[in-house]
């Protein structure tokens, strides 16, 4: 059968190509296509011991822990989560969203008086301030509350979780990021590289990144150094979709954002396949996890269905390889020097992995970005990290 999410070697450098110019645009100015979200957070090199609470809310669970350093090493002493997905969400407002918050956040045992600061990885796009809150832009991953869009993020949560009858602790402190910029500080401590990314393949895709201040334009600082940015790459609009990718957004409550993601990530995987299988009994709430389940085991499945699914994931990772290409061909424009960039990657579709333990869809991710990278320079993945949503937003509060 053809292959109707097949790319070409030229495609996907079509792809990386327009990417770097959409990134580079969002650099200068505000409101592109890809928004390049500044987070005015520099994760500190001597972490001082203490507990921290830390949050994570990404697509679809919301968790709660309690990170502890000791000696500049993290580690999660406790954790709890419970779903809280566009399913769990419907009808909600902001109260709705804070109170089952607070409620799993007060199951935590070790939460005590010590715990002041909290460290909140918040997984939708959001504007850093300068105080280390972040303002809620919009909604993706089809979640909607509609009366949380363009207010802070963390001190509301703060506020409620210090009036809240169950409290355990009163906190001072929230410092809001991405889970691509936890991430990226999660793997700050590998050392030998020029650069770094944070990268997010799982129920929604996204990308961040270590850039000089003075090549943010759009901040006009004559500072030196180096911060933070959330591309929030999800929303960008990449050339050779097809058909089924466009019904897929027409049948979203997004239509027209969120494209690449769309187009990868596992939120959206499941949809792609029940749309390009529309007249076929297939179960209405078939996902990403399902597509993943057919793939690894295809024994009795339908040749072709089986198929599609392989052919969904491998565009899916050439897709993330040239997205990757493109963020290092902006570091490398802005610093001709780069040449080993360090990736931090998250996420359940980037690190799934088949019946013989293989990491397939990062093991084609890898291959692609040979074939790719300006000459010289390499992207080396990290080995997966334990929590680092968690223990990012953890150096994120104590930074």
């Amino acid at each position: 059968m053809e292959n109707v999410f097949d790319l070409t070697t030229e495609q996907l450098r079509e792809i990386a190509n327009k990417l770097q110019a959409k990134i580079e645009e969002g650099l200068k100015k505000e409101g592109m296509e890809i928004l390049d979200i500044p987070t005015f957070i520099t994760p500190q090199k001597d972490i001082p011991d203490g507990k921290v609470l830390t949050l994570d809310w990404g697509g679809t669970n919301f968790r709660a822990a309690i990170v502890e350093f000791k000696d500049g090493k993290p580690s999660v002493i406790e954790s709890k989560k419970k779903p809280i997905s566009s399913k769990e969400t419907v009808g909600f407002k902001q109260v709705d969203l804070l109170n089952e918050m607070a409620l799993l956040i007060c199951e935590l045992e070790t939460l005590d008086e010590s715990v002041s600061q909290i460290g909140y990885c918040f997984s939708y796009p959001a504007a850093s301030r300068l105080n280390g809150d972040a303002i809620l832009l919009r909604w993706t991953k089809e979640i909607d509350i509609p009366d949380m869009i363009e207010k802070p993020v963390g001190e509301p949560l703060m506020q409620y979780l210090n009036n809240f009858k169950f409290k355990k602790s009163t906190f001072h402190n929230i410092k809001v990021v991405n889970d691509t910029v936890a991430c990226l500080f999660a793997g700050l401590s590998e050392a030998g590289y020029d650069s770094y990314m944070g990268l997010i393949v799982g129920t929604g895709t996204n990308m961040a990144s270590l850039m000089p201040l003075d090549k943010i334009e759009k901040l006009n600082s004559k500072d030196v150094g180096v911060i933070p940015v959330n591309l929030e790459s999800g929303n960008f609009k990449p050339p050779h979709l097809t058909v089924v990718d466009g019904l897929v957004d027409a049948m979203s409550n997004n239509k027209g954002s969120q494209l690449f993601e769309k187009a990868i990530s596992g939120g959206y995987m499941g949809d792609i396949y029940k749309t390009f299988f529309f007249d076929r009994k297939i179960k209405y709430d078939f996902d990403g996890g399902d597509l993943a389940e057919l793939i690894n085991n295809p024994t009795g499945k339908p040749g072709d269905q089986v198929n599609t699914g392989q052919m969904i994931y491998v565009r899916s990772a050439k897709l993330v390889a040239a997205s990757l290409t493109g963020l290092a061909q902006v570091l490398v424009a802005q610093n001709p020097s780069i040449k080993k960039i360090c990736l931090a990657a998250d996420g359940s579709v980037f690190w799934g992995r088949d019946n013989n333990n293989k990491t397939y869809y990062k093991d084609i991710v890898e291959k692609v970005l040979e074939t790719l990278l300006p000459e010289g320079v390499t992207i080396s993945v990290i080995d997966e990290m334990q929590d680092p949503n968690l223990v990012g937003s953890a150096i994120a509060a104590l930074s």
